[in-house]
């Protein structure tokens, strides 16, 4: 069976070293035609360079490419040494501006399209609990599902406006964890009846504007009854997430190299594992973000599984064909991330970063305002 009808590659995100173009990176994007690229700061040294390297990587795939970057301000921030620092979403829902919300989403999507980004993975939807405030800090906005509703709502909007697709995560929440998931798997022993009325709430709100939901890698061993990770459970992507949800658009995991999940899989074949595992549990899109052996292993492991098994290959079909007619969709209307930039010149360099400083400024008097205005009514 044939990956060129499979079209397998459309099942991965990938990452890599390097800040241009190099034989190893042609190989690997030849060979695996992915549905996109996530960039990190080791890839990002200026704004030049960041889109002079994502048009050099589009030339070597068939399919329009996800470009994509983690872009939420405060502490998740790629672009800080290129542009400056954007608020973090803790700092801009303190203004309790729903105009400045928008702003947020739109001043870092006009950064992400400057630099020749066409997704977002953000805003975060977690719960800001106090169970999960070392891990979370400044990135989670309230413990108040409808308030995090009402940011999340506008952040996408804002970025909409600069035709940027957004993605909430991290699903089904990680309000309650205190483990990080970078490095182990949190358990969150919380019955499904709480997290539909409290975490889950801000993904059954904007479950039809978002263009992407991240699985997290967090164990919910009250609803499935496993540890296993919620990115490996077709519970959570298929029958909650799809079914009872609804949700219609892209499901990816968190990057799949990540402790949290490779504890669910063992050494030998931990990567090959969690990524099919993902696909069969109902994902789309497996995030390998790091190590070209292993984006390697998973791309052949997935080829394997849907040659040797009928109903994988189905599965594969299934999430190919959506990623490729949400690509069709996003990528041939005007309004959003179809639109192409010029690579960006110093003078537009300078004007984002003054606009970031700007509204970093209008973020700092409006949250001085509010704090003066609380303690008037006192």
């Amino acid at each position: 069976m044939r990956n060129s009808k499979l079209n397998i590659g459309q099942l991965l995100i990938i990452g890599f070293d390097g800040t241009e173009m190099s034989p190893r990176l042609a190989s690997l994007l030849t060979k695996i035609q992915p549905a996109g690229l996530i960039l990190f700061a080791r890839n990002i040294t200026g704004a030049e360079q960041t889109h002079t390297l994502l048009r050099e990587c589009q030339k070597l795939v068939a399919t329009a490419l996800f470009a994509c970057v983690d872009l939420e301000g405060g502490t998740v921030d790629r672009f800080r040494n290129v542009l400056g620092s954007a608020p973090s979403p803790a700092e801009v829902f303190t203004t309790g501006s729903r105009a400045l919300f928008r702003k947020h989403g739109r001043v870092i999507g006009e950064n992400c399209r400057a630099l020749g980004f066409n997704v977002d993975f953000a805003p975060v939807l977690d719960l800001a609990y106090e169970a999960s405030r070392s891990v979370m800090s400044s990135r989670a906005v309230s413990d108040d599902p409808k308030q995090v509703v009402a940011y999340a709502r506008e952040f996408l909007r804002g970025l909409a406006d600069a035709g940027v697709l957004g993605c909430g995560k991290h699903f089904p929440g990680l309000g309650e964890a205190t483990l990080d998931t970078h490095r182990e798997l949190p358990s969150v022993d919380k019955p499904l009846r709480k997290l539909w009325d409290e975490d889950l709430v801000p993904y059954r709100a904007l479950c039809r504007e978002l263009p992407f939901v991240m699985v997290s890698h967090a164990a919910f061993p009250a609803v499935t009854k496993k540890r296993t990770p919620a990115s490996l459970s077709k519970k959570w992507i298929t029958d909650i997430l799809r079914k009872k949800i609804g949700y219609r658009g892209l499901i990816c995991s968190d990057d799949l190299e990540m402790g949290g999940v490779l504890a669910a899989a063992s050494i030998e074949q931990a990567i090959e594992q969690v990524t099919i595992a993902h696909i069969r549990a109902g994902g789309d899109l497996g995030l390998i973000c790091h190590q070209e052996d292993f984006i390697l292993r998973a791309y052949e492991a997935l080829v394997r599984e849907a040659e040797r098994d009928r109903r994988f290959a189905r599965r594969v079909r299934e999430s190919a064909g959506r990623v490729l007619a949400f690509k069709k969709k996003a990528f041939t209307n005007k309004s959003t991330a179809r639109r192409r930039t010029s690579t960006p010149t110093s003078a537009r360099v300078e004007k984002l970063t003054r606009q970031l400083w700007e509204f970093g400024e209008e973020i700092r008097l409006a949250r001085f305002a509010r704090t003066d205005s609380k303690k008037e009514r006192a």
